[in-house]
């Protein structure tokens, strides 16, 4: 097809509409829509036209009209508990990175834990937004479904219930089962946890894990547990506290719910001539850039945040392309432990060696 140019009453060239690539192709405004969207189920016959037509038109698709015509919107909502630290901001990039490849942007806030505070925020993003990817790992699996409207798609990211919503999670237990079995590997007997808060399941998984591998690998011993809150604070006091204990009832191993209560840990460990890892051999959770700089270098779980956010966003963006198409309920993905020299076992040549869970 050749190039042409529309013109408008007076003869001027104008820009190229919808409504030209749909003449043009000899489709209607819809379908054309479908295209530029990327939506499936279009003919490839029917798509090749259209495309030829946009190309010789030059048709660049004007986002607020694409929106009234599809009734998309390029603006996605991301609801996090948090969006500062390391942690949140690589869940940010990485669905920021997979939205700009589509044409998309987003729209980040803080989620509360507040019922009504976050009815209200759910509710000025409603018209405004395409989708919501929302992480709101301290909510109940009851609460949060009633507050979504159910004409807008949401993924959940590591959030209990949603009413049947997408979701996708972190096997947070499979991680910390793993890093248990490590600890076991590396002839430790006696295995402390430092939890993070009740109400947060990513603490309440990882303190699942941490049960399930005292039966599986440390003979069902009784469990030990530390509280903390996540913060390096409430691992510094977890230290203490195991730093106090009569020798014969120490713990030969610590494995904390996150590394941040692993390197407050360390610290007060350290500060009492304990020795890591030949005293007692340390564990924690989500690799943060930290855990490979301490000295020793610590053993943790790897959370792929960013790729997590990714693939976060892509659920979202097929649930909005096909919103009657079927969405997998929940998708979980698999973290690996990484091996460093917190637990007396020698990483690889490199300094670290990272192997998937292979439970």
């Amino acid at each position: 097809m050749a190039r042409t140019t529309p013109r408008g009453r007076t003869g001027a060239a104008r820009a190229a509409t919808v409504k030209d690539v749909a003449d043009a192709a000899g489709v209607s405004i819809a379908t054309v829509s479908r295209v530029v969207n990327g939506a499936p189920r279009v003919a490839e016959e029917t798509k090749s036209k259209i495309l030829k037509a946009v190309e010789a038109l030059n048709y660049v698709p004007h986002t607020g009209a694409r929106s009234l015509v599809t009734r998309r919107h390029d603006l996605i909502g991301v609801l996090l508990p948090d969006i500062h630290g390391e942690f949140f901001s690589e869940i940010v990039r990485g669905v920021d990175e997979a939205a700009r490849r589509r044409g998309l942007h987003i729209l980040v806030s803080n989620i509360s834990g507040d019922a009504n505070e976050d009815a209200r925020v759910v509710a000025a993003l409603r018209g405004r937004v395409g989708g919501l990817l929302i992480m709101a790992p301290d909510e109940g699996p009851d609460s949060l479904a009633t507050r979504l409207p159910s004409d807008l798609p949401v993924v959940l990211m590591n959030t209990r219930g949603g009413g049947g919503r997408a979701a996708l999670m972190i096997d947070n237990h499979a991680g910390a089962l793993e890093a248990m079995a490590h600890l076991a590997a590396a002839g430790r007997r006696r295995a402390a946890h430092i939890a993070g808060p009740g109400r947060n399941i990513d603490a309440s998984e990882r303190l699942r894990g941490y049960r399930d591998g005292l039966a599986a690998c440390f003979g069902g011993a009784a469990p030990m547990i530390l509280q903390g809150d996540f913060c390096q604070t409430s691992g510094f006091e977890a230290g203490r506290a195991i730093a106090a204990m009569d020798p014969a009832d120490r713990p030969d191993a610590v494995f904390a719910a996150n590394d941040m209560m692993a390197v407050g840990c360390a610290l007060a460990l350290s500060e009492a001539g304990i020795r890591i890892p030949q005293d007692i051999a340390l564990a924690g959770f989500d690799d943060i850039p930290l855990a490979g700089l301490v000295r020793p270098a610590l053993t943790t779980v790897r959370l792929r945040m960013a790729e997590f956010g990714r693939r976060a966003l892509a659920r979202l963006v097929a649930c909005m392309d096909d919103p009657d198409g079927a969405c997998p309920e929940i998708e979980a993905m698999r973290p690996e432990l990484v091996v460093r020299d917190s637990c007396g076992a020698r990483s690889a040549p490199s300094g670290e060696e990272a192997r998937p869970l292979a439970l």
